[in-house]
């Protein structure tokens, strides 16, 4: 409840060299984010990125900032 603001998101999906929709798997958590706080809280910038591998065999990490009420 005192989230106020999403400022920016950056998602790393694991992808087979080849691969280039990160951004579309990104786009469900986007998704997901503003579906939660609704379009005034949730809405934010954002990257996506592949790599390789992340840490314990994960598919996708995401990163956030966000605004916090006092």
């Amino acid at each position: 409840s005192r989230i106020v603001g999403l400022v920016r998101l950056f998602g790393m999906v694991t992808s087979a060299p080849d691969y280039s929709d990160q951004h579309v798997v990104v786009n469900g958590f986007s998704d997901l984010i503003i579906d939660v706080f609704g379009h005034d809280v949730g809405r934010h910038a954002r990257s996506a990125i592949g790599v390789s591998g992340l840490p314990m065999g994960f598919a996708m990490e995401i990163e956030g900032e966000v605004l916090i009420a006092n």
